[in-house]
């Protein structure tokens, strides 16, 4: 039937702020949802809190609402829009619990407003664990043993009885938050009380640990009628026992017998009629090797993480036919725009393979905790494809940036053999290139498997991958044809294939990668708007469908359009987000609108970059300079664009203005000048700009000088990073040492290490635009926290609160000439320190697009993708109607809050330092500043308690200036907790304290306050060059327990602004 007549207006629910397990992929779906409603002509209403979002573009809804994720605030919208719907499944889990409140409240049955796609008695019998296992039982679907239980006693009682191993799985969380492998009692009771608390329903399950059993999902949509189809399967190549976005995946599975997948595809396609979901599902089995046993893991009643991948690996757009299938649409009449002739009931057929690979941050936090268990630690991932799955697993892992070109991980070659055999049996982010490491070394394949678990299906191919690099090592200077025609086939570069080989020349030259078409159907029918991926195997169905469609151009006589290249971002990490594929978006919409034929590179399934119609034409393929040359000998453009891409795209500047393509927008050389540590200083002393006196060093000696020569202390970090990767303060020589040796382990050295003095003082920046001639600066952005912690983690306000007019006038005069004296055309980012004298120093200049863009857009009202793409493609800020350099600020006040995942990152410090560790952003914007914060701040996810009791732990350093805020919170009502150092400095000055032993001290108490859920806030400071080992494991305890912890004494400073605000205040009369 065609679309419901009821439905006129919808409120689409996002899926708020990044975190892990819950990242850019609803950005995609969000979007595709809204565009979709649009388009049938319901009036569409969204609620988001995470600015960087393209779904949060003005335009994007009708109506968009960036506020809170919170029942009262999606309640007051309700009330205001008073749309007839709520679309619900396409926000993650932050959607679905928001719906659900909703129902629980009793707002959907006082209003009549209906949940689209599912009811919340599905939601609840898919998210509730004893619902759930009541379901399955209905539908004779086997399940693991498990009980649901409410208590951590139940919990204890329920693992004897089934026996441990159990796995912890909380209801109504995402990326696996709060569960894990429970060997013992111990760890049961550690994960269970966890898993408790984070559980908005405060319900766990207990489930028998089938650790070591195949993993498979099954990608599912299903109408009103009753229609079901199987999108896409996939097949973990880690077992069950590593939550699934932390393993390598593979579409469609490789190892199942045809029984088990069609025993599988009917077990998924019964669950989701059983369920009455309309719109998409996600099944997880678990599938015991060698028999036909398997096991229900769990349904996902909406677009998921999962659903991203599957719909980019088979070109099938998941959220826009869930979406048309929530307003009434049938898949027999929803047209599968891919290909422009096929309906969505056309399950869609692959003749490739798709891998995908996990995102770690460990590249960053070199100190945490690699081990991988069933909660999720990546914070993204890319996709790769390819004729065979070596090829598509050399994608990936030359993808995924972390300096590889083949699986070979250096530090295993110097283990010995029963070192490499030892490790395996470690469950982490690098046991593939462990398990590669033992197949090039000949350990049997059923010693590797009876360790591991991993299909002998994968190790065989594994082993061919470990086989060729073996063999092109062993040609000492002398390559055959034959042998570089089949590296190259089976997905080995050319810089790869002379290193091993040891070659200077390759057989044949400028040997050129064809590509292939993603088009649903494995090329039964033609495809509209195709997307492509690299082969050798002869082929180039790119080039034929161009000239197809240039040659159909011609005759219609068209002028032929200018083709540009734009390249992505890559995967999601922490310092380079979703903000990035944001500008590339818009840099893409704004060629189009020029005329142009935008041409995206990108490997990130998540993004709406790598959606099937963003793009003319879009290539899932490396962003490396041989996947660049590749695609340009096929596609020919005109010039290119890297500064919407991050350092990813960045990075290929140089290549690209090797081989002669012209980049549109700041020319290679420019973006040297303001990377290169060296030239930037020449340029600032030739502008007269200053800025905190540095070095630059490549090794301990250098550093160690250099660190005497400025003086303590002193900033370290790499050049040519983002993200404050791998940077630090450093207060004493033995930190300069340590630092040291770390970075030369974990980072290239080919560039050096920068050394500054560290000025304290307050942060700005800003994001610019520069046409050759002129400039526009929309805002001036301030940081609540000093100097000390990165920009990303800062809480940023628009406009400034509380710099002069004249430091103002200032950052506008030194912003306008590095702008000119760089040479930037198009975006450009800058930061600043104020001391406390008002002088300005400039900290670094970005010559691309920044963080901030989106925020600085949205907070403005000045699109600066789209300026700056106009800008670049040659039509000057005047001719664009800005004439001033600084438009008026706004009268509204905008904040931005940073979103942190610490509780999903084991052994990560949660003290807040110059590296970035922020996964996301979340918004907040009113009349007063205040007002802003209090709704950024809740938006972020924080816990706001105007009750309750702080612990303190305050540095010596700090204690003057920490005094004044405990006595706020003192005068607020709260009770104050401290340690005896910090207890007594308090008491001293009339504050009650009670005080608590150190854990040092063989003291329970703070560990205990923690876990038991008492302590609303948490401060804690350390001394300089201190190790702080009991505020090391203060932090991790209130992190991994979901206490509020700061810092930084200034957040403090305007959390007590907010909470003084927003809290009653009680005294006597005469008070």
């Amino acid at each position: 039937m065609p679309k419901d007549p009821r439905i006129k207006k919808v409120l689409v629910i996002g899926s708020g702020p990044i975190i892990i397990g819950q990242a850019a992929e609803f950005d995609y779906s969000g979007t595709q949802a809204c565009r979709a409603l649009k388009a049938e002509g319901i009036e569409t209403v969204l609620l988001n809190s995470n600015p960087a979002t393209i779904m949060t573009d003005p335009d994007v809804a009708d109506h968009v609402y960036i506020e809170p994720m919170t029942l009262e605030v999606v309640e007051r919208i309700l009330d205001i829009e008073k749309p007839d719907s709520v679309l619900p499944n396409l926000g993650g889990q932050m959607g679905l619990n928001l719906s659900m409140e909703l129902a629980r409240s009793g707002y959907l049955d006082r209003t009549g407003i209906r949940l689209l796609a599912c009811k919340p008695e599905t939601i609840d019998r898919a998210e509730d664990r004893e619902l759930f296992k009541e379901t399955m039982e209905k539908l004779h679907q086997p399940i693991i043993p498990s009980e649901v239980v409410e208590t951590l006693e139940d919990a204890l009682a329920c693992a004897d009885r089934i026996g441990y191993p159990v796995i912890v799985r909380p209801a109504f969380t995402m990326g696996g938050t709060g569960g894990g492998i429970c060997e013992n009692k111990a760890k049961l009771i550690e994960i269970g009380t966890n898993g408790l608390r984070l559980s908005p329903i405060h319900q766990i399950l207990v489930e028998k640990c089938i650790a070591g059993w195949k993993e498979i999902e099954y990608e599912v949509m299903r109408d009103h009628k009753g229609n079901v189809i199987t999108v896409c399967n996939m097949e973990n190549l880690d077992p069950v026992g590593i939550h699934t976005g932390d393993s390598v995946v593979v579409a469609p599975s490789q190892t199942l017998t045809d029984h088990e997948y069609q025993m599988l595809r009917t077990a998924a396609l019964d669950i989701i009629t059983e369920l009455g979901i309309e719109g998409g599902c996600n099944c997880q089995f678990a599938l015991k090797p060698d028999s036909f046993d398997y096991a229900v893991i769990e349904v996902n009643p909406r677009v998921s993480r999962s659903s991203a991948l599957a719909s980019k690996a088979t070109g099938y757009p998941i959220a826009k036919v869930a979406t048309k299938i929530a307003i009434g649409y049938t898949l027999d009449e929803i047209t599968n725009d891919v290909t422009g002739k096929t309906c969505a009931c056309f399950e869609p057929a692959l003749d490739y393979i798709v891998v995908k690979y996990p995102k770690w941050p460990f590249d960053k936090f070199v100190y945490a905790d690699k081990s991988l268990g069933t909660q999720m630690m990546a914070t993204g991932e890319v996709m790769s494809i390819g004729n065979s799955f070596e090829a598509a697993m050399m994608k990936a892992v030359s993808s995924i940036e972390l300096g590889m070109d083949t699986l070979t991980h250096k530090p295993f070659e110097e283990l010995s053999d029963d070192e490499i055999v030892d490790h395996m049996h470690v469950q982490d982010a690098e046991r593939v290139f462990c398990v590669y490491e033992a197949l090039k070394r000949g350990i049997d394949h059923e010693t590797i498997y009876r360790i591991t678990k991993i299909d002998w299906w994968f190790l065989d191919k594994m082993q061919h991958l470990a086989d060729l690099e073996k063999g092109l090592a062993k040609c000492e200077g002398v390559l055959s044809e034959a042998q570089y025609k089949e590296a190259k086939k089976y997905g080995f570069q050319d810089k790869t294939i002379k290193r091993l080989a040891k070659v200077d020349k390759l057989p044949v030259e400028n040997y050129r990668a064809g590509f292939k078409m993603v088009d649903t159907c494995a090329a039964e029918f033609s495809a509209n708007t195709p997307y492509f991926y690299s082969t050798y195997d002869g082929d180039n169905e790119a080039a034929e469908f161009i000239a197809e469609k240039e040659a159909k151009a011609a005759e219609k006589g068209e002028p032929k359009k200018k083709k540009v290249l734009v390249f992505g971002s890559g995967p999601i990490r922490i310092g380079q987000g979703i903000e990035f594929d944001y500008c590339s978006v818009h840099c893409v919409w704004t060629l189009k609108k020029h005329g142009c034929e935008a041409i995206l590179v990108n490997n990130n399934p998540e993004t709406v970059s790598t959606d099937f119609d963003t793009g003319d034409r879009l290539y899932f393929d490396p962003l490396n300079p041989e996947s660049v040359d590749n695609i340009i000998a096929t596609e020919k453009p005109d010039a290119c664009v890297v500064q919407f891409g991050g350092q990813t795209a960045i990075k290929l500047a140089k290549h690209m203005d090797e081989i002669g393509l012209p980049i549109l927008g700041t020319p290679a050389d420019a973006i040297d000048e303001a990377e290169d540590r060296e030239r930037f200083d020449e340029l600032l002393e030739r502008c007269n700009i200053p800025r905190a006196p540095g070095r630059t060093v490549f090794n301990l000696e250098e550093a160690l000088a250099a660190a005497d020569e400025i003086g303590l202390p002193v900033l370290m970090r790499p050049s040519y990073v983002l993200g404050g990767q791998n940077m630090i303060v450093a207060y004493t020589k033995a930190d300069v040492i340590e630092y040291m040796g770390v970075i030369t382990e974990h980072v290239d050295m080919d560039h050096p290490v920068l050394l500054d003095k560290y000025i304290m003082g307050t942060e700005c920046e800003v994001d610019a635009i520069c046409d050759g001639e002129n400039y526009l600066i929309p805002g001036i952005m301030e940081q609540v926290e000093r100097t000390g912690v990165h920009s990303g983690d800062s809480i940023s306000v628009y406009p400034s609160f509380s710099i002069s007019d004249k430091v103002k006038g200032i950052i506008l005069q030194y912003a306008k000439k590095l702008g000119l004296g760089i040479g930037i055309v198009g975006l450009f980012n800058v930061q600043f320190i104020v001391d406390p004298e008002d002088n300005v120093s400039v900290i670094e200049v970005n010559p691309r697009s920044s963080r901030t863009v989106p925020f600085l857009s949205k907070a403005t009202g000045y699109s600066l993708a789209d300026i700056a793409t106009d800008v670049i493609l040659g039509l000057s800020l005047k001719e664009q109607g800005f004439f001033d350099i600084y438009p008026a600020e706004k009268e509204r006040w905008y904040v931005k809050a940073p979103v942190f995942s610490f509780n999903k990152i084991r052994g990560l410090d949660a003290y807040l330092t110059p590296e970035m560790k922020s996964t996301g952003e979340a918004i907040g914007y009113d009349r007063t500043m205040t007002r802003a914060l209090y709704k950024a701040l809740q938006a972020s996810g924080m816990k706001l308690q105007n009750y309750g009791t702080v612990l303190a732990t305050i540095a010596d350093r700090d204690k003057e200036e920490a005094l004044p805020l405990i006595r706020r919170f003192y005068r607020l009502g709260f009770n104050i907790e401290a340690t005896a150092g910090t207890a007594t400095f308090l008491k001293e000055n009339g504050i009650r304290t009670h005080v608590l032993g150190k854990i040092s001290d063989g003291s329970d108490e703070i560990p205990n306050a923690l876990r038991q859920g008492h302590i609303a806030y948490v401060i804690n400071t350390r001394d300089p060059g201190s190790s702080g080992r009991d505020g090391i494991k203060i932090r991790r305890i209130a992190t991994e327990h979901n206490v509020t912890l700061f810092t930084a004494l200034d957040t403090i400073r305007v959390l007590l602004d907010v909470l003084e605000e927003t809290t009653l205040t009680i005294s006597t009369i005469d008070a």
